[in-house]
């Protein structure tokens, strides 16, 4: 296992699904911004004016930090940005299936096109939360490594 993590491939089809998945999840939210923030009020969680600032703003961190994912700008940051919203959408999403609540997820698609809350949409995100600790590892030996070099030449 640690010699495929060890792969600049592995890391770049991690880096390319993970930014990509968070682009298309994005692009909906923010065309419909009211039908989004209902999904994020129906996970009762978030008082209502927070529900509505998560959902303003939300779609448009998802954006950018996909985004810079794509393209390879800031690694550390945005795979670390992704990561913490997944771990929120994961307790998030536990905490409605726990109390047996059936809500549209609101992970990729919104109104007709959207899932229920489910075993499944927890297992998916665990597995994009791997992908963005690929991402963030492979980033920060990186980034180490530049250290080292110049410390060593200086």
């Amino acid at each position: 296992m640690k010699k495929l993590l060890d792969k600049p491939w592995f890391e770049l089809v991690c880096r390319l699904l993970l930014g990509g998945i968070f682009v298309y999840a994005s692009i909906d939210k923010i065309l419909q911004p009211t039908e989004f923030a209902k999904v994020v009020y129906n996970y009762q969680i978030l008082p209502a004016m927070a529900s509505n600032l998560t959902a303003m703003g939300l779609p448009w961190l998802e954006l950018f930090a996909g985004l810079a994912l794509l393209v390879g700008l800031w690694r550390t940051e945005s795979s670390l940005i992704l990561s913490m919203l997944l771990v929120v959408f994961i307790v998030a999403l536990s905490v409605n299936l726990v109390r047996g609540v059936d809500i549209d997820c609101g992970c990729l698609t919104l109104g007709e096109g959207g899932r229920s809350i489910s075993l499944l949409t927890i297992v998916e995100d665990i597995l994009l939360l791997a992908a963005g600790m690929v991402v963030l590892r492979r980033s920060v030996v990186e980034e180490q490594t530049i250290v080292d070099v110049a410390s060593a030449d200086g």
